[in-house]
């Protein structure tokens, strides 16, 4: 079984996926007939999905779909609270979580189906300065407040090729509680265990900074704000034009945050859900050449059992084109990573028994 390993199975298989999206084509798209879907969660799929249902309600009319982009924490409240027929959310659920679950599902429990795969960006706004790099461990005092200025000597270190201001430091980060939170906690966690004393929640911990509402709200609060700094999904860094880190991992060369870059990070990934359910776990410490370990995977949150038999066709219907190869091969087209083909398969396997 080839799982995660995107460098065996190809990243999405057969031809490159950067390619223009499959919108030109006729859609294969298999339609329900009616229904309406409501949905919320993750930012960090927010494009996608507008893009998905885009698509979906072209070819199938008879479907309304709304998704809320509340952020990963929201998403999963909704659902368990059974305001929602599906949610995104970037982290899977807890086992509290899944015992919850069991109430919103008529006595059967909730899985996570992976949906969208990408790398977290490292945005940034200093004047003059294009080509940023830094390291696990300086990221990790500058979103602490541990270095406040830009000419700090251990930015410099880092790039002694650059003119780097005295420019003070704003950090932004989530006031919401987010799955991009947590996954970026993750990674500062494991590779800069010394800097990064925080748990790996969806809530902000560290001390300092400014917040903003989602990941639109973190590139609106730096747009106006020289010096700013955040993360945020590729996808809003490139609808943005705003520059990206490129991280110093170890590897030889410091890595470009691009969807091929986080294809290479993906690979070091694994299931580990059982069941029906497919979590995923990250080596966010690798060091391969061209590795960015800065990625995440947005899941869809569902009923195996239990759910409402007169949204059930809707459901599937629309999970299992934005699964399918249609609805992933439109993903790098807006800087999204295409879920590796044998992963894609899976998902779309268990959508077809969603009961």
């Amino acid at each position: 079984m080839c799982g995660l390993l995107v460098s065996s199975c190809g990243f999405g298989g057969g031809p490159d996926r950067s390619s223009a999206p499959a919108a030109a084509r006729t859609s294969d798209i298999a339609c329900a007939e009616e229904g309406k879907l409501a949905a919320s969660g993750s930012t960090a799929q927010q494009n996608a999905m507008s893009h998905w249902i885009r698509k979906y309600r072209s070819a199938c009319p008879g479907v309304q779909i709304r998704y809320v982009p509340i952020g990963s924490g929201g998403g999963v409240a909704q659902f368990l609270r059974g305001a929602t027929v599906f949610g995104g959310t970037d982290t899977a659920l807890s086992q509290e979580e899944f015992r919850f679950s069991e109430d919103v599902c008529n006595g059967g429990t909730a899985i996570d189906l992976p949906m969208v795969a990408g790398p977290i960006a490292i945005g940034y706004n200093l004047d003059g300065v294009k080509d940023l790099v830094l390291d696990a461990p300086t990221l990790a005092k500058i979103f602490d407040s541990e270095i406040t200025k830009w000419n700090d000597p251990q930015i410099q270190r880092l790039n002694p090729g650059l003119q780097l201001p005295a420019t003070d430091i704003t950090a932004v980060h989530r006031s919401d509680d987010s799955g991009t939170t947590q996954n970026f906690n993750a990674y500062l966690s494991e590779a800069a265990p010394d800097e990064w004393p925080y748990a790996k929640k969806k809530a902000w911990q560290a001390k300092g900074g400014h917040s903003a509402p989602g990941s639109d709200g973190i590139v609106s609060t730096m747009r106006g704000t020289d010096g700013s700094i955040g993360y945020f999904e590729l996808s809003f860094a490139e609808a943005e034009g705003m520059s990206t880190v490129r991280l110093d991992t170890g590897a030889p060369e410091p890595v470009a945050v691009s969807v091929g870059t986080a294809s290479a990070g993906i690979a070091a990934g694994k299931v580990t859900g059982t069941g029906k359910d497919m979590t995923l776990e990250f080596d966010y410490r690798t060091d391969a050449p061209g590795a960015y370990p800065i990625v995440l995977v947005t899941y869809e949150i569902v009923c195996a059992t239990g759910n409402n038999p007169d949204l059930l066709p809707a459901l599937k219907s629309f999970l299992g084109y934005t699964a399918g190869e249609e609805g992933q091969n439109e993903l790098a087209a807006i800087h999204y990573a295409p879920l590796p083909d044998e992963l894609a398969a899976r998902v779309r396997q268990v959508v077809s028994t969603l009961s």
